[in-house]
């Protein structure tokens, strides 16, 4: 699973088969406007990923205690992440690999809308549901 983290904004995340430099990257460039800048720390598949974006490839090196400079940090991702897993260790205890997409929707939604209360992330979540018909599996001959 990749999730990118908008500074100051959204969550998005995608499912991706193996972490490899390829899947990694497609995904990247598949949810990345190219005008932006990345910034990771310095997982080797990442590296040439600053070609296809105007602001570059930026990093911080964790291995050798670096974890901000001027504005180039992977704080939030490192903060969805650490929500993601307390849902999960804390409450769902477990998750399957076919309902993670759902799962993930959800954390997104959490995230996006962390600075609201309770209730206006409830009223968030009903609005966003006008029009849709909501079904936990599609009927059958579908």
């Amino acid at each position: 699973m990749v999730a990118l983290i908008e500074r100051g904004g959204r969550a998005r995340t995608k499912i991706i088969a193996k972490p490899t430099k390829e899947n990694l990257q497609e995904a990247i460039r598949e949810m990345v406007d190219p005008s932006a800048a990345i910034h990771t720390d310095e997982w080797r598949s990442y590296y040439g990923i600053g070609k296809h974006f105007a602001g570059g490839h930026h990093t911080v090196k964790h291995a050798q205690g670096e974890y901000a400079r001027e504005g180039v940090h992977v704080n939030s991702a490192e903060g969805f992440f650490a929500l993601l897993k307390r849902g999960i260790v804390g409450s769902f205890h477990h998750i399957s690999v076919k309902h993670m997409p759902r799962y993930l929707t959800e954390f997104s939604f959490r995230w996006d809308h962390r600075k609201l209360t309770d209730g206006e992330r409830t009223i968030e979540a009903i609005k966003s549901s006008e029009g849709k018909r909501l079904m936990y599996r599609l009927p059958i001959g579908k």
